[in-house]
């Protein structure tokens, strides 16, 4: 822990001695106006540190001008955490006009700082000539379409970015346009109107791999343009649209890219209000993509008829590993159908169903499904209303599994009985 010197010294080291640290943790710290002026006047010294975080630390505008001003002329710090503090667009600007000066920083959060599209546009400017910026964190903020369109123009002229967070920003049909044209063309510089009377600005994303914009209002319309970039993306592995009101419309235009796409490797749709239509479209998508590892699909309505499209999508992927699909209505057939899954495939891995209604009928079929899976190492089956019939299925599935490691059961129904069926089931499983 710290201790500051109650006496006043010219050497800031020694009111926060950070001369030999390379990780600093002052979250939660109320670091106001003087003591952020004194962490300041040492960071301008220090050569060691190359990890600060400021967490929930109450840092305002004033503060954040302190330690920005220092970040001009440190030297090691790779990784800045500020989430958490109000920092607003004034101190947004702090920060960018530092980073025009740093080129340590790898890695910066901001996230929920009360930043809005004019601290992005600072941002966007700083993007275009930072070349050392590799993860930049700003979700919770308040940055809309206009602020979207800030970065993505200066994501054209940036060669190093590979993770953007922009996460519960209040981003709608434009923003998601803005990205979806950037991706879609990602090696081609683009024109394409704003959504003001502003010039036409062009631009592409180089180097982006990771683009996590859940809790938005993207919409279906969005969705059409991030599905029509899948097909022609060749940078992104990872891209989080959960909570962002897709529906089957959406989940369509998201399964028609997967056809085509050949680097998209996680794709999180939870929380989207997709039904057995919208699973349908992904199941075709599935059938066809040849690098999807993980899929999200938590909260969502699909259902007994939407699980027997994901299978039969399933049936013929080769790449999928992770399938979630925990509180989406899934019953007895539902589970019948991904129970085919687990005897013919040799990918899956991790298949989450909790929270569904698979009961002990459905419990039976997985039970069978489990005898013949030669990869499946987690399975979650909580809050499924599995009794202690249904435990007796999974335990005789359990006598002949060779590779389940996790099976989770929580909030079941199973008494006595199922557990010594279990118990049973498991002197056999090796």
């Amino acid at each position: 822990m710290i201790q500051r010197n109650s006496q006043t010294s010219s050497n800031p080291t020694q009111l926060f001695p950070i001369d030999t640290l390379a990780t600093l943790n002052l979250q939660h710290s109320r670091l106001k106006d003087d003591a952020a002026k004194r962490l300041a006047d040492a960071l301008r010294h220090n050569t060691t540190l190359t990890t600060l975080n400021l967490e929930d630390s109450e840092i305002g505008c004033v503060e954040a001008q302190y330690l920005g001003d220092a970040l001009r002329y440190n030297t090691t710090l790779t990784t800045l955490i500020f989430a958490g503090n109000r920092i607003g667009d004034i101190g947004a600007h702090h920060f960018g006009v530092a980073l025009l000066y740093n080129t340590k920083v790898t890695k910066l959060n901001l996230t929920d700082n009360q930043i809005s599209a004019v601290g992005a546009e600072y941002f966007g400017n700083v993007l275009q000539h930072n070349t050392t910026l590799t993860t930049l964190d700003l979700k919770f903020n308040g940055i809309g379409d206009d602020g979207v369109l800030h970065l993505g123009y200066a994501l054209r002229h940036n060669t190093t970015l590979t993770s953007l967070d922009l996460s519960s920003n209040k981003i709608g049909n434009d923003g998601a346009q803005y990205f979806g044209d950037a991706l879609r063309y990602n090696t081609v510089i683009l024109l394409f109107p704003s959504s003001k009377s502003t010039p036409y600005p062009y631009f592409f994303i180089q180097t982006l791999s990771a683009l996590y914009l859940g809790g938005n209002q993207i919409g279906t319309v969005g969705a059409q343009y991030f599905g029509d970039a899948l097909q022609h993306n060749t940078t992104l592995t990872t891209l989080d649209l959960g909570r962002n009101f897709i529906e089957d419309v959406g989940a369509q235009h998201l399964g028609d890219g997967l056809r085509y796409n050949v680097t998209l490797s996680t794709l999180d749709l939870a929380s989207n209000q997709i039904g057995d239509i919208g699973a349908q479209h992904l199941g075709d998508g599935l059938r066809h993509n040849l690098t999807l590892a993980t899929l999200n699909l938590t909260r969502n309505h699909i259902g007994d008829v939407g699980a027997q499209y994901l299978a039969g999508g399933l049936r013929h992927n080769i790449t999928l590993s992770t399938l979630n699909l925990r509180q989406n209505e899934i019953g007895t057939v539902g589970a019948q159908h991904l129970a085919d899954v687990l005897r013919y495939n040799r990918i899956l891995t991790t298949l989450d169903l909790a929270s569904n209604l698979v009961g002990n009928v459905g419990a039976k079929y997985l039970g069978g499904g489990l005898r013949y899976s030669t990869t499946l190492t987690t399975l979650d089956l909580q809050w499924n209303q599995v009794g202690d019939i249904g435990a007796q299925y999974l335990a005789d599935g359990l006598r002949h599994n060779t590779t389940l490691t996790t099976l989770n059961l929580l909030g079941n129904i199973i008494g006595d009985v199922g557990a010594q069926h279990l118990a049973d089931g498991l002197r056999y499983n090796t």
